[in-house]
């Protein structure tokens, strides 16, 4: 009789345990634009007319983000292309002040300046979306990653770089999530 109750005793902890393990959703970012690890629409790539290598009419992906840590008061939006500049990276787009009231953009929403979020400078000096522009040759893989922090929404100043508004959310980071876009030209 006593094996029977450690037994069982035992099995419940283990129950327990796993339970705890799986009781709250995973912090997640997805659209409905294009998929993990896929090319981004043909329209998502830059307009820039001057430049040949961007191809398309820059419209903002569609974003949304589930399942925040507990605290989160505000997110942060990153876009960035780490083989841009030949390896140097680019720095395509950043938004924050995102009150955690917001869960998604709808496509096109980030291209124009908004009053939901504020803008950082990007590599091109833009303080809005600007898509790919990849030159020919192999994808270039587009990271966009949702920060969620406990700063409130209006502590930070417009115009932070990306280095910068990552220091500024030293300490305040209360989880990320992300997904990759990829882009190649000649599309």
């Amino acid at each position: 009789m006593l094996r029977i109750r450690q037994t069982l005793a035992a099995a419940a902890g283990i129950l327990l345990l796993c339970g705890s393990a799986y009781a709250a959703d995973p912090f997640t970012l997805s659209s409905s634009s294009f998929k993990d690890g896929t090319l981004l629409p043909k329209k998502m790539a830059g307009d820039n007319k001057a430049n040949p290598n961007c191809v398309g009419e820059n419209v903002s992906p569609q974003l949304s983000w589930s399942n925040p840590p507990a605290g989160t008061v505000s997110y942060a939006m990153i876009m960035t292309d780490p083989e841009g500049r030949g390896g140097l990276g680019v720095d395509h787009w950043h938004a924050y002040g995102i009150p955690a009231s917001i869960t998604s953009f709808a496509e096109g929403d980030t291209t124009k300046p908004s009053e939901v979020w504020v803008g950082g400078i990007g590599t091109a000096k833009k303080m809005t979306y600007m898509g790919p522009c990849t030159p020919p040759g192999a994808p270039h893989h587009y990271t966009f990653v949702i920060v969620a922090t406990d700063l409130d929404a209006k502590a930070l100043p417009a115009g932070l770089t990306r280095l910068e508004l990552l220091a500024k959310l030293e300490g305040h980071v209360k989880g990320a999530a992300g997904m990759i876009g990829l882009f190649k030209n000649p599309y």
